[in-house]
């Protein structure tokens, strides 16, 4: 009997589907499900986290293995972050998201304790690549008692309140937990079984009878280094109490008038140091609790007359780590004087008479000193200090003069400046990653110690995954980071500060041209990098484009070349388009551009008007450096493009942006238009409005909309030009320099003005009350302006078109949707009035325009979407050629096709044209990406020039210079040889070129909208990945737009995602998670097959030291370090069952219990057969440790026994 498969009749309906939706394919076209074969199925999906990069969100515990080199972090938000050697990084989460309070590391048995804020602890297993929680203990609510003596005092104590855990101390070697509590109460926990034991101390049993308050929290808890039996519990109102567990009592306790924040021990175990919240340190011995045998205050001003120091901040921590051969370590943080106002957070480090103060760039969370040793009760031997910061992990070399800090493997400088831009490149071609750390390593700090990294532990994975990844990251200070990816980790290569090529506002006079940009003017808006030219193009939030060349040699450039253009807000025309005018109109560019702004590169600021009387007009938001750049190796900026103010307004901020190394071509645009540059002749060829890119028989072309001006009547759709300035007139075409001599000025406003009285005969009732509706909203929410209505002159094959104002909108392209309940879309910018329009973390886009008359369900059309091909423009076109597909926020796309001189000496000197041929398609939604298939499916990328070192000698330019070889360079009449891939928020579609017939359709999603979509590689195929808002990812196949993939992943919680997420090529993709950390995932079958393999281990099988030597004289009078047989005196044999109701132990997912739990049927056969493999495994391995262990000893009492017989061999019996 043939097997039923579901999943391939589902397929089969699907593409039934989507190709009975798609239109009837013009005769001679063949279809395309009988040319392309394809391969991807739904078995190659599958998606899955797999590692986390970055600095963990704001941390706030930390642990060290020191035998294990294992470092762990846990935060605020219930995450664990563990860390090793460099690549060797792991990431878990709690489910409930509470704060981890305390880190427990069980010293060399593969294995952490967390507790929570939510007086909950976990026993994490990590002795597997993806650590599992074993056992869990939630404490319920407990009722504390007290003696009848308390009475009085514990009227409040007696009522049932939540049992709050405040501090935890695992001894070394033991399998006991303590477990301090909000009420001062200390519980003892069995790590192997997370059972709480009997044995409870009280906390009115541990402070003296006679008093009349209550200690407060257990800030500490810790036993004798020498005598196991003591237990030293400190509690904040600054008593300390020696307790006896043999005996259930205090042996000493000592008072002090100030609280206490920690409490360490010397490793002799005789005296102890508690830091307190006057700035000051006590030292007390064990058997003298009267008074502290020293009090100092490390930064407190000594009067002379002997009084008391001034107090001081309070001391959160101190370490005392002793040496064999000098003075012990002190080590702690805070204690700094009141009268530091605005000092930053310091670490000190007290070493014999010298005193370091350590300077932290933030506030210091928690340290930790790493010693030689993991025995408390010998020497420490102080090596490193661990600090965690807020926003920084530093480690200080101990060992060197000076306190040198280590230089750090790990990649947790992301969030130096916040990201706001990420872009993803699976394989790179493989010299790409030698070259940016060949330059990189050029910017390496100087000064770092010469030690290796301490913390070293774990093993790198064994990946199958050999292609180079790079993730380029763009920055609010305008920097810009190149990451290498390979392999699951994470290392910075080279970092680029596009900032440099500017002038930086030294006061407060010299601000940048706009109020919107002051904090972070140079932030990146938006880059395009070619990985094979590595030619580099970066959009900043200042409306400006830098373009960059990398060369491995420094240079110094006199003057930085720079190309200043004037978008013009775009004026909606009244008239409809003429239809005796061509379909396709071209723009040559002669090099008679518009304005003189526009022809030549600038080299000095622009001299535009900017008098506190009249509007900004004419000059940038930033001005480029004046004085000459020294450039070091890596990306050298090539040019610089600058958007200018126009009569008052800022420029709108770029919303996409496109470069081509082939053609030598940067192309841009915003709201108000699109430009496109000629980088290597540095001038520029197009500048024109997005409604003019229509042909003038569009049935997509915009229709007119309501004026701005307040102070005209509803009526009155238009208004004349006179005495307008030349220089304030919209951007032209470069052929707008010329002008139509048929037609006077006076006869063209004739012409405009008869042309309006017969367009508004047409004109509804309707549609008049809408303008006046819309005027009258203008007039109500912004102030009247002087706007003059310019001339915009078409191109040289069409007769000159008049336009009316048109309302000025928001800068940004507005989403009117909201995530919630995913029928409409969030709004992905937000307008001048949102006082967070640009929060670093949640805006997707910031705003730059200075009105606020948008009209409600409206916005301008954007230029969204840009993709270089080299297809055919138009249709039944036989002939490929360079072209340049433009998306918009209103989902149309249009081609337009580029005419580029042979390479040399004639590309510099000849002209680009450009000729716009017309709307290609109309999707539902914004464009959000665009791709061009040949006749078999393959994906053909954009041409481009192969590197070469600019800076080189003519011969290797030449090598290097050659243009890549295009497509197929001819179609058969009447025969589609290539698909266009759309993709907008809404759907996609795949349309046959050159027939430009829509052969596949697919709705992405109804109720959402999709954030952003790319067209990838993918087990040797191509697909379209997308990520909605509604947190779905999805994939589908190219051509026939089969939906692969539909995973609910992660709901749109933070525009910080939205703006970040991207997808990459073989299955990769990742988003920013938080401001400090890179989530990676995959959607590949393959990789989430080999992903145990790829994923480093945490827990490498490392002998535990050996114990410190007794002596002969301590040992034989008693002198050394007394054990406790804890099991004896915790075991429920003696102490008794603990009450059910304080606390309830809950299984693991990790766990056996809980795996058992889990499995059932055939399923659960398989599972615990699989855990008895486990378990036997586990036990053989432990067995082999064991007789490997046996056999070092029987070999060394073999040894110790041969010596001994030979020392006695030769003696009498009298003589031993």
């Amino acid at each position: 009997m043939k097997k039923f498969n579901i999943r391939k009749v589902l397929d089969g309906l699907t593409a039934v589907s989507s190709s009975s939706s798609s239109a009837t394919a013009q005769p001679g076209t063949p279809k395309e499900n009988d040319t392309v074969q394809e391969s991807l199925q739904s078995e190659h999906f599958q998606l899955c986290k797999t590692v986390r990069h970055g600095f963990p969100y704001k941390p706030y515990s930390m642990a060290f293995d020191p035998v294990q080199k294992i470092l762990a972090i846990g935060t605020q938000t219930g995450a664990l972050r563990l860390f090793g050697r460099a690549g060797v990084e792991c990431y878990c989460q709690h489910e409930s998201g509470a704060t981890v309070i305390q880190l427990q590391f069980l010293i060399n048995e593969g294995a952490l304790v967390s507790a929570l804020a939510d007086d909950s602890i976990h026993l994490w297993n990590l002795r597997q690549k993806i650590p599992a929680i074993l056992h869990s203990l939630k404490f319920n609510r407990e009722r504390l008692w007290g003696s009848p003596t308390h009475c009085m005092m514990t009227s409040i104590v007696n009522k049932l309140r939540v049992h709050r855990i405040t501090y935890c101390h695992l001894p070394f070697q033991s399998k006991w937990l303590y477990i301090g509590t909000e009420r001062g109460n200390i519980h003892i926990v069995n790590v192997e079984s997370f059972t709480l034991s009997g044995y409870v101390i009280m906390w009115n049993k541990a402070i003296e009878l006679s008093t009349k308050t209550h200690p407060g929290p257990v800030v500490h808890i810790s036993d004798n280094p020498m005598d196991e039996g003591k237990l030293l519990i400190g509690f904040e109102c600054g008593v300390v109490v020696l307790w006896d567990l043999k005996s259930k009592k205090a042996d000493y306790r000592y008072n002090y008038d100030e609280a206490i924040h920690s409490v360490a021990w010397h490793h002799e175990g005789k005296q102890f140091v508690c830091s307190h919240s006057d700035g000051t340190l006590t030292t007390w011995n064990v058997r003298a609790p009267a008074k502290p045998v020293q009090i100092i205050t490390p930064h407190g001003k000594q009067p002379k007359d002997g009084k008391k120091p001034e107090p001081c901040k309070p001391i959160l921590k101190v370490e005392y780590k002793t040496t064999r051969s000098g003075d012990p370590f002190m080590v702690l943080s805070g204690g700094l004087s009141y009268d530091t106002v605005g000092r930053r957070a310091c670490l000190t480090v007290m070493h014999g008479k010298s005193t370091a103060v350590l300077e932290m760039d933030y506030h210091i969370v928690d340290f930790l000193t790493l010693c030689e040793t993991p025995y408390p009760n010998d020497f420490q031997e102080p090596y490193a200090v661990v600090v965690l910061l807020e926003k920084d992990l530093v480690v200080i070399d101990l060992g060197q003069i000076g306190y040198p800090i280590f230089e750090s493997p790990y990649p947790l400088s992301i969030h130096e400046s916040p990201v706001t831009c990420c872009e993803y490149f699976a394989d790179c071609p493989a010299e790409l990653i030698p070259a940016l750390y060949s330059v990189g390593s050029r910017q390496k700090r100087q000064g770092y110690s010469k030690k290796e990294w301490p913390i070293s532990g774990g093993n790198w994975g064994q990946g199958t995954q050999s292609y180079p990844e790079i993730i380029i990251t763009g920055h609010a200070d305008g920097s810009i980071k190149f990451w290498d990816a390979s392999a699951l980790m994470l290392q910075v290569l080279y970092k680029l500060k596009t900032a440099k090529v500017f002038e930086r506002a030294r006061g407060k006079e010299e601000k940048p041209s706009t109020d919107k940009v002051d904090e972070d003017p140079f932030a990146i808006q938006a880059l395009s990098w070619c990985p094979e030219s590595r030619m580099l193009c970066v959009a900043g939030v200042s409306a400006h484009v830098n373009v960059y060349r990398f060369s491995k040699q420094e240079i110094t450039t006199e003057v930085v070349q720079l190309l200043e253009v004037r978008m013009q807000p775009e004026f909606s025309e009244v008239d409809s388009p003429d239809p005796g005018g061509e379909h396709t109109p071209t723009f040559p560019t002669s090099g008679a551009p518009s304005s003189p702004q526009e022809s030549e590169p600038s080299t000095q600021p622009s001299t535009g008007s900017n008098s506190s009387d009249g509007p900004r007009d004419n000059i940038p938001c930033l001005q480029v450096r004046s004085s000459p750049l020294k450039q070091s190796p890596g990306y050298q900026v090539e040019l610089v493009i600058q958007l200018v103010w126009v009569s008052g307004e800022p420029p709108q901020q770029i919303t996409s942006l496109a470069i081509n190394s082939s053609y030598g071509i940067v192309v841009f645009g915003n709201s108000n238009g699109l430009a496109v540059v000629d980088y290597l002749q540095k001038t520029l060829l197009l500048n024109m409005g997005t409604s003019e890119l229509y042909s003038p028989t569009e049935p997509y072309q915009r229709q007119p909309r309501s004026p701005r001006k307040a102070r005209q009547p509803s009526g009155a759709l238009c208004e004349s030009n006179e005495g307008s300035n030349p220089s304030e007139d919209r951007c032209r075409s470069p052929t707008s320099g010329s002008t139509s001599p048929c037609n006077s000025d006076e006869e063209r406003k004739q012409n405009f003005i008869e042309k309006v009285k017969v367009k508004s005969r047409r004109f509804s009732k309707t549609v008049a009350s809408d303008f006046a509706k819309m005027s009258r909203k203008i007039s109500l929410s912004s102030e009247p302006k002087s706007d003059q209505v310019a001339p915009t002159v078409q191109p040289r094959d069409r007769c000159q078109r008049w336009r009316s104002l048109k309302v000025k909108k928001n800068a940004c392209y507005a989403k009117d949707k909201a995530v919630a309940g995913m029928t409409q879309k969030r709004a992905l910018c937000r307008t001048k009035s949102d006082p967070n329009c640009y929060a670093k973390d949640n805006a997707f886009i910031r705003s730059r325009s200075s009105s606020v008359t948008s009209i409600d369900r409206e916005s301008r059309e954007a230029i969204s979407s840009l993709y270089f091909c080299e297809s055919f423009p138009r249709k039944l076109d036989t002939l490929v050629s360079p072209c340049l597909l433009v998306g918009t926020t209103q989902g149309s796309v249009m081609m337009m096709s580029l005419s580029v001189p042979p390479g040399g000496d004639q590309r510099l000197q000849q002209p680009v044209s450009i000729a716009s041929c017309g709307t290609l398609a109309r999707l539902k939604g914004g464009i959000l990406t665009m791709g061009l298939l040949d006749a078999t499916g393959t994906l053909l990328p954009p041409s481009y020039e192969p590197w070469y070192d600019p800076n080189a000698s003519d011969e290797e330019k030449e090598k290097g210079r050659r243009r890549r070889p295009a497509s197929p360079p001819s179609s058969q009449e009447g025969q589609d040889t290539q698909f266009a891939v759309l993709c907008s928020e809404k759907q996609a579609k795949v349309v046959a070129m050159p027939s430009q017939t829509r052969i596949y359709k697919h709705s992405i999603t109804e109720t959402s909208f999709v954030l952003r979509a790319d067209v990838v590689q993918m087990a040797g195929a191509n697909c379209i990945a997308c990520f909605c808002a509604n947190g779905h990812i999805k994939t589908l196949s190219l051509p026939s737009l089969r939906p692969l993939l539909d995973v609910n992943y992660l709901p749109l919680t933070d525009m910080r995602i939205a703006r970040t997420f991207c997808f990459s090529n073989l299955g990769q993709a990742l988003y920013l998670t938080s401001p400090s950390e890179i989530q990676r995932i995959t959607y590949s079958q393959e990789t989430c097959d080999n992903l145990q393999e790829m994923l480093s281990e945490l827990f490498t099988p490392v002998e535990t030291p050996e114990a410190p030597n007794r002596g002969f004289f301590k040992g034989l009078f008693g002198g050394g370090a007394q054990s406790l047989d804890r099991e004896d005196l915790f075991g429920e044999t003696t102490a008794g069952k603990a009450s059910r109701s304080l606390a309830q132990h809950i299984p693991g997912p990790g766990s056996m219990e809980g795996m058992k739990g889990a499995a059932s049927g055939v399923v659960g056969d398989l599972a615990r057969a699989r855990i008895a493999l486990d378990e036997r495994g586990q036990k053989l391995g432990e067995l082999e440790e064991r007789t490997a262990a046996m056999m070092a000893s029987a070999e060394s009492f073999s040894k110790h026994a041969h010596d001994m017989m030979l020392k006695y061999k030769d003696k009498k019996w009298y003589q031993l």
